[in-house]
C-alpha cells in the first residue's frame, strides 16, 4: 500500500525512535530501581505528547512540501492527531490490564518501570510487523476491511458486557501455559527474570510478568490496529500514530496509577469507541465519516465517560458504604 510521506520523513521517524528509546533506557539506568512519583510521570507524559505534536507538525510541513497542497498537509496531520487519540485511549483499557498484572504479583513499584519498558520495545516490534503486513493485506484484500470492522463491534459489545465485571487473572490461558512449562520461584530475585533455587536455574516471578505483558501486547494490538486503519490506509500514519501512543505509555501508566479508580466508566466509553469505529469501517465504501467527525466523537465519548466517571461513586465504593 503506497504512502504519500516522503523517504527523509520515514528515516527521521526511524532516527527519532530509537533516539527517543536510547533516552529512556539512559534515564532508567540513572535513575536506578525507584519507584516513579506521580509528578516525575506527570512531567514524562507531557513531554511525550509534546513531542508527538511536534511530529505531526512536521507530517504537515513535509506533506505540504511534498504535494504543495495545504489542504492535503491538513488531512494526514489530522489523521495523525485522531489515530494518535485512538490509539492512546485504547491504551488506557491496556494500562488497567498492567495494572491488574502488576497488582496479582505483588511486583515492587522500584521494578515495573523495567518491565514496561521492555513490554514497549516489544509492541513497537510487534506493531511495526502487524501494521506491514496489515498494510498489503488491504492492498491486496480490500475486503477483509468489513472484516476488520465487524470483528471491532464484536469486541466493542464484548467489552461493554463485560465492564462492569472485575476480572479473574487465573483464568488467564497464557498464565496457566507458563505456569505447566516454567518452575517459578516464590520469591522475587531483585530485577532478575532467572534465579537459582536448591542448584536448579529457575524463573523469578518477574519473567512471567514480562510474558503476560508481551501477551496483551498482542491482543492489545489486534484490538486497536484495525481501529486506526478505519481512519486512514496510509501505512506511514498507521505506524507513527500507534508508535508515538506506546512511546508514552510507560510514563502513562504511573499517571493513570494513582487515578485508576476514578475512571470507573471508562471502559464503556471504549466499547462505544471500539463500536463506533468498527461502524466506519463497515459503511466505508458507502459512505466516508469525515476525520474531523470522528475525531469530535471519539473526544466526545471519553469527556462524557471520564467526566460522568468523576461525577458517580464506583459500584464498589457503594457497596462499601
Amino acid at each position: 500500500m503506497s504512502t504519500i510521506a516522503p523517504l527523509w520523513l520515514w528515516l527521521v521517524f526511524v532516527a527519532f525512535v530509537l533516539a527517543a528509546l536510547f533516552v529512556d533506557f539512559w534515564v532508567l539506568k540513572k535513575q536506578g530501581a525507584h519507584e516513579v512519583s506521580l509528578k516525575e510521570a506527570i512531567r514524562w507524559s507531557m513531554l511525550w505528547v509534546a513531542l508527538s505534536f511536534v511530529f505531526n507538525a512536521l507530517i504537515w510541513w513535509a506533506i505540504r512540501d511534498q504535494t504543495g497542497s495545504v489542504d492535503m498537509a491538513n488531512e494526514k496531520s489530522l489523521e495523525f492527531l485522531t489515530g494518535y487519540l485512538i490509539e492512546k485511549s485504547l491504551a488506557v483499557d491496556n494500562i488497567f490490564l498492567f495494572l491488574m498484572i502488576f497488582s496479582y504479583f505483588a511486583v515492587p513499584p522500584a521494578y515495573q518501570k523495567r518491565v514496561l519498558m521492555i513490554g514497549i520495545i516489544g509492541a513497537i516490534v510487534l506493531r511495526t510487523a502487524m501494521i506491514l503486513i496489515g498494510s498489503w493485506l488491504l492492498a491486496q484484500f480490500h475486503w477483509i476491511l468489513y472484516l476488520f470492522g465487524a470483528f471491532l463491534i464484536l469486541t466493542g459489545i464484548k467489552m461493554w458486557l463485560a465492564a462492569g465485571q472485575e476480572a479473574d487473572l487465573e483464568d488467564n490461558p497464557a498464565l496457566k501455559l507458563l505456569r505447566r512449562v516454567l518452575p517459578v520461584s516464590r520469591h522475587y530475585d531483585g530485577e532478575r527474570f532467572w534465579t537459582v533455587e536448591n542448584g536448579q536455574r529457575i524463573a523469578t516471578p518477574l519473567l512471567m510478568v514480562i510474558c503476560l505483558i508481551g501477551f496483551t501486547d498482542v491482543v492489545f494490538a489486534v484490538d486497536s490496529i484495525p481501529a486506526i486503519f478505519a481512519i486512514t490506509n496510509d501505512p506511514f500514519i498507521v505506524l507513527t500514530s500507534n508508535v508515538f501512543a506506546i512511546l508514552g505509555l510507560r510514563a502513562m501508566y504511573f499517571m493513570l496509577q494513582a487515578a485508576a479508580g476514578k475512571f470507573h466508566l471508562l471502559n464503556y466509553g471504549l466499547a462505544l469507541i471500539l463500536v463506533f469505529i468498527g461502524g466506519k469501517m463497515v459503511i466505508i465504501d458507502f459512505y466516508k465519516i469525515p476525520v474531523l467527525l470522528s475525531l469530535g466523537v471519539v473526544l466526545g465519548i471519553l469527556a462524557i465517560t471520564m467526566v460522568w466517571s468523576i461525577k458517580t461513586t464506583p459500584p464498589s465504593n457503594r457497596t462499601e458504604k
